[in-house]
């Protein structure tokens, strides 16, 4: 049996905050490195992004610290629909997805499709593009694709 996702390393995990100046202040504080300064996602007419099959304005704030082996991905949504919003109503803070840097991603999202694991929501970010695919109830975990240019 061929893998669906031949990299098999870990790059992202990404936590879903109410209070990203708060969280990555901890952060900082826990590795000793300086306050990552967070940002927006880009609007739509750049980012593209569609959540469950439609387009949606959506935006977060999002910090990234750095570490050794992967990264973390601090998440502030708005209140307009997106995964990241959905989470945060539905499951609170935490863990929303674990990310894997891939090639081909609409050859990937097909096969994932076939075996009952479709995309939730996708969008362009300067120098490629994210997907992240329906997997919370079958692994117990969302996945999210990178693929950059």
């Amino acid at each position: 049996m061929s893998a669906i996702l031949e990299n098999q390393v870990i790059v992202q995990i990404g936590i879903i905050v109410k209070n990203i100046e708060e969280t990555s202040l901890i952060f900082s504080k826990m590795f000793g490195t300086e306050k990552p300064q967070w940002f927006w996602t880009d609007p739509f007419d750049k980012a593209k992004t569609e959540y469950r099959g439609n387009p949606t304005h959506a935006r977060a704030k999002l910090a990234f610290i750095k570490l050794k082996n992967l990264e973390i991905e601090l998440i502030e949504p708005d209140d307009k629909p997106s995964t990241w919003r959905e989470h945060l109503d539905t499951e609170g803070e935490g863990i929303h997805h674990i990310a894997f840097v891939i090639d081909g991603m609409n050859k990937i999202l097909l096969e994932l499709a076939k075996i009952e694991i479709p995309l939730i929501q996708k969008g362009e970010y300067t120098g490629g593009r994210y997907a992240y695919i329906d997997s919370l109830k079958d692994l117990k975990v969302m996945i999210e694709l990178l693929e950059h240019d």
